[in-house]
């Protein structure tokens, strides 16, 4: 298997070309060309709990697709931003809802749950992937790769994944207002371990388009 991500980090674009009988397990939707010698199957890949689990509590589709070669596939993530690779080796990784993009078919992914610490959060949900192979997440924006020895503090809008080597918890930063006045969330991570997090904030762009929206006028006579 040989891949590149092109356009990066702004607008970024995975294509993967895969030799006869390799597979590559993709979200529902994540497809934008292929060619036509490459096969697809459409599943909820582990049945229909694992499909609920990662599509209601994990963000992520009910069905996902998997493409075996020959040919080479185009991947393109829903939200304008870059593409990170991430060999697993038998070990885990983290994802925020929204994050997985694809990988090979030793890798499992399914809904975690983080406990009363997420109720601040997107929910109580992230994805925990194992297992053995090569995964693709995607952010808004740009990703930054973070050494974490000691401890680190994140804004909960910017986080993309991390080590489950790191612990965290979610507080609220009471000195810091967001555009809505309200405490800002944090993350608190310890330990030792990689952490990646996006340039940009989906939040934010939600709360600066808020005034813009448009609005029904109100007809009294």
């Amino acid at each position: 298997m040989e891949y590149t991500i092109q356009s990066q980090p702004s607008y970024s674009l995975l294509e993967v070309t895969l030799d006869p009988g390799e597979q590559l397990v993709t979200e529902s939707g994540a497809m934008a060309w292929m060619d036509t010698g490459v096969a697809v199957e459409t599943s909820t890949r582990g049945g229909l709990l694992s499909g609920v689990k990662r599509s209601l509590l994990g963000g992520e589709s009910f069905f996902q697709n998997t493409y075996t070669g020959p040919g080479t596939i185009g991947l393109a993530p829903g939200q304008p931003g870059d593409v990170r690779p991430y060999e697993m080796d038998g070990g885990d990784l983290l994802l925020e809802r929204g994050a997985y993009l694809a990988s090979t078919t030793g890798v499992e992914t399914n809904s975690d749950f983080q406990g009363l610490r997420g109720l601040f959060n997107e929910g109580l949900f992230i994805l925990r992937l194992s297992g053995s192979g090569l995964v693709f997440f995607n952010a808004y924006g740009d990703i930054q790769e973070i050494e974490v020895d000691g401890s680190y503090v994140l804004d909960n809008g910017h986080a993309v994944a991390w080590e489950p080597s790191l612990e965290y918890r979610l507080t609220r930063a009471g000195r810091i207002r967001s555009f809505l006045f309200s405490d800002q969330i944090i993350m608190e991570f310890s330990g030792r371990g990689r952490l990646w997090a996006q340039s940009r904030n989906p939040r934010s762009l939600s709360n600066w388009v808020f005034p813009f929206r448009s609005q029904e006028s109100s007809n009294n006579g």
